[in-house]
């Protein structure tokens, strides 16, 4: 299998980071705060803005409760560091891009101090492009974070691999137009006929570059 293109545009949480259990941990707490069970939870917030999940959980509540569970929430996650964790391949795969001089983007549901805690935490390499909640009106599964993500490349959608772990992030990409790879992901991915590539681990993929573009291939 063989993907040709000129950027990527990365999803964080659960696809360059481990980032699972500080997560459930943090929601976990919220469900308490608002009577709604972990399972309900867990089975909603992935790949989602933190602020579209809490309207959800919390329909009767006021713009002011919301904005005021938001801050808490956000302070909790951003401070929640501990199992904090990069993906096996992650870093060598964005060591690889930059040696190549190869554009990429990290596109996140999260804000802006959740997301560069848990990259820095992580020793991730910080991107040149970010998107975050902050630089968006609607989140995944929205197209709109991806195309903002493109974008910021100076890219066409379809020029672009979207790389992403959730049902959420993979229908954005999809919907943007963008190629994606599906990665860590579970079993009962959405739109499987639609995706470009599934695979286990970062580590799976061989990135060349060839006149001016990128060659993506699974290692065998």
């Amino acid at each position: 299998m063989t993907i040709t293109c000129k950027g990527f545009l990365f999803d964080l949480d659960g696809t360059l980071v481990d980032s699972l259990p500080v997560v459930e941990y943090c929601w976990a707490l919220f469900g308490e705060r608002v009577g709604v069970s972990t399972q309900e939870i867990n089975n909603y917030i992935h790949g989602k803005p933190a602020i579209e999940s809490i309207r959800h959980f919390m329909p009767n509540a006021t713009q002011a409760q919301i904005e005021e569970t938001f801050r808490w929430l956000e302070k909790l996650e951003a401070t929640q560091t501990e199992g904090l964790a990069p993906l096996p391949g992650a870093i060598e795969l964005i060591n690889r891009l930059n040696d190549l001089a190869i554009p990429w983007a990290i596109v996140t549901s999260g804000t802006v101090p959740i997301a560069s805690t848990r990259q820095s935490v992580t020793g991730i390499p910080e991107p040149k492009h970010w998107v975050t909640a902050e630089c968006i009106t609607q989140g995944k599964p929205n197209p709109e974070p991806y195309l903002l993500g493109a974008k910021k490349l100076g890219l066409a959608p379809e020029e672009c691999v979207v790389f992403e772990d959730a049902a959420a992030g993979i229908y954005s990409g999809l919907d943007a137009g963008c190629q994606v790879i599906a990665v860590h992901a579970p079993i009962s991915l959405p739109r499987r006929n639609e995706i470009d590539l599934i695979i286990d681990s970062l580590n799976d993929l061989q990135i060349d570059k060839e006149n001016q573009q990128v060659v993506i291939k699974h290692k065998c």
